[in-house]
């Protein structure tokens, strides 16, 4: 069908549905909305929320459920068990209530929250309760008008590329909304309240490495999510002072552009407070607390540190810290666009250090592999992008075990009288500098997704040419090693400076990551600012 034909579909489909399409005056709007279905990926559903094909609704998770129905019990004989959590976002509780129902109506045994949690609960819980799948509604840290849905196998790790690619397959079997087995009723859901919690922030503290009292003050922002209770739960006792305006769920989060703690401005209104009251470390969560982000005080000012800097930073406390526990097994696991120096850390301490495609699912799936074959240890995993986990209770990424790690590393260095940046500035006289940087490029709509596929095709015919001492180009849509392929270019340089450019598949965007390393700091910063300026004006243009 053609997308006005869709459209045409959709305004039978409920009075609340046809009201607001009729409401769209915008032809350009229609079209966006119905030129294609939101396409359930390797990281499962994520779009703007509305009605039409290409939005986050009703309709839209009804299908994915259905299908992931389906392929559930493709794979399973006997009771099916599923588990869904949800975060603080605009009708997250909502569809997963409609997922809920959906998988009830096919048979299963469902297990619901029945408050909003953290991703890294929810992917404790699918194995901790030996359920087949996990579902988790959250869009992560994108804008307020998005939402997301996330599919997790029976130990807690996303679907990856070949159970995504079989659970995709029958999701688009299902072309008629009108089989979608919705229900409104509770029948066969049951609610999980505060037990399940408290079995996850057992493991949790199994993790804790540092409990020496400091006189660390601290400012923490959950930004509106689902941090709030659980990492405080994690660092009481603690000197710790919560952002008031951002600590209750709020999914327009009204006092952010956008929660991300990638992004400097998320942590304005903690490092205000921090400034008020003299804090040394500053850390904020985002929406389904998985991710985290800090600054640190540095003399009057209060300085970010990036995913890859905060990263290294953790694998050399966690390992200094556990050093007579490790063995030839012990191994590290970073994302292929995230810097070389903490798992250069690793080295250093004797680990094993392996790479994975972006996205934490693929360093959960070798934690699942390890389990197997007993043959590794997973000791630390992280990527550049803010999110990293330490412990096998989960196989997603945990902000809130990282942070409570964070808050301890920091209480250790102030505790040998350091700042998180002199640890930092001490790591790199050990291991040499790193200037990494990642930018993003929005371009939303049909046009932007096609702009992106050109873009692609453009970096990948300049290969070596794109930039004087480029030495080998990386393109793991052909296949690298045993990682499945994906649309990803990474360019090596002689001197070990790397630059890698990926689409998104999340968001609308094309991200460019670099990694520089030269003789000083000023030389890796004027390399950094060219290499941007060229590939900006090539991408704006």
């Amino acid at each position: 069908m053609s997308y006005k034909e869709k459209y045409n579909q959709w305004l039978t489909f409920d009075e609340e549905t046809r009201k607001e399409l009729e409401a769209i005056s915008d032809e350009k709007e229609i079209e966006d909305r119905f030129y294609k279905e939101l396409a359930f990926g390797t990281g499962g559903l994520r779009g703007i929320m509305g009605a039409g094909t290409n939005r986050m609704n009703k309709y839209t998770v009804g299908k994915a459920t259905y299908g992931i129905a389906k392929y559930l019990r493709s794979r399973n004989e006997g009771e099916i068990k599923v588990v869904l959590a949800y975060d603080s976002r605009n009708n997250s509780a909502y569809f997963a209530k409609t997922a809920a129902g959906i998988f009830a109506s096919c048979g299963f045994k469902v297990y619901l929250y029945e408050t909003l949690v953290p991703v890294p609960v929810l992917s404790f819980t699918t194995a901790h309760l030996g359920c087949n799948a996990g579902v988790m509604v959250t869009a992560s840290h994108n804008p307020k008008e998005y939402n997301g849905y996330k599919v997790y196998d029976s130990k807690g790790c996303q679907l990856c590329t070949d159970d995504a690619k079989a659970a995709i397959g029958f999701i688009n079997e299902i072309t008629d909304f009108s089989v979608i087995p919705f229900s409104d009723s509770d029948e066969g859901i049951e609610y999980i309240g505060q037990a399940v919690l408290e079995d996850y922030y057992k493991e949790l503290k199994k993790q804790s490495l540092y409990e020496e009292k400091s006189d660390l003050k601290i400012v923490y922002t959950p930004l509106h999510g689902t941090g709030n209770l659980p990492v405080r739960r994690m660092i009481e006792g603690m000197n710790v002072t919560v952002v008031k305006e951002q600590e209750m769920p709020d999914g327009n989060f009204s006092t952010v552009r956008s929660p991300n703690p990638e992004e400097k401005d998320a942590l304005t209104i903690a490092i205000e407070k921090a400034k008020e009251i003299g804090a040394d470390l500053v850390f904020g969560t985002d929406p389904d607390c998985d991710r985290v982000g800090i600054a640190v005080k540095d003399g009057d000012k209060y300085v970010l540190f990036t995913g890859n800097q905060t990263g290294a930073m953790l694998v050399n406390f966690v390992l200094t810290m556990k050093k007579a526990s490790l063995s030839e097994k012990s191994t590290l696991v970073k994302t292929i666009v995230t810097s070389e120096l903490g798992a250069n850390i690793g080295r250093a301490f004797g680990l094993q250090i392996e790479e994975t495609l972006t996205g934490f699912k693929y360093i959960g799936d070798k934690m699942n592999k390890y389990e197997a074959s007993g043959e590794q240890e997973f000791i630390i995993g992280y990527e550049e992008s803010y999110g990293y986990l330490v412990g096998t209770h989960a196989r997603d990424k945990d902000a809130v075990v990282s942070s409570m790690l964070i808050c301890q590393m920091a209480a250790w260095y102030k505790n040998r009288g350091m700042t998180l940046v002199d640890g930092l500035n001490e790591i790199y006289a050990e291991y040499g500098y790193y200037l990494d940087h990642l930018d993003s490029f929005t371009l939303k709509g049909k046009d932007g997704a096609e702009k992106i596929q050109q873009l692609m095709v453009y970096f990948r015919n300049k290969g070596t040419d794109l930039f004087d001492g480029i030495k080998e180009v990386i393109d793991f849509e052909k296949g690298v090693r045993d990682l499945p392929r994906e649309n990803v270019l990474k360019y090596l340089w002689d001197d070990g400076s790397w630059m890698a450019v990926r689409p998104s598949g999340t968001e609308p965007k094309i991200k460019v990551y670099y990694s520089i390393q030269d003789k000083t700091k000023e030389l890796s910063q004027q390399r950094l600012a060219q290499y941007r300026k060229e590939i900006s004006a090539v991408i704006e243009d």
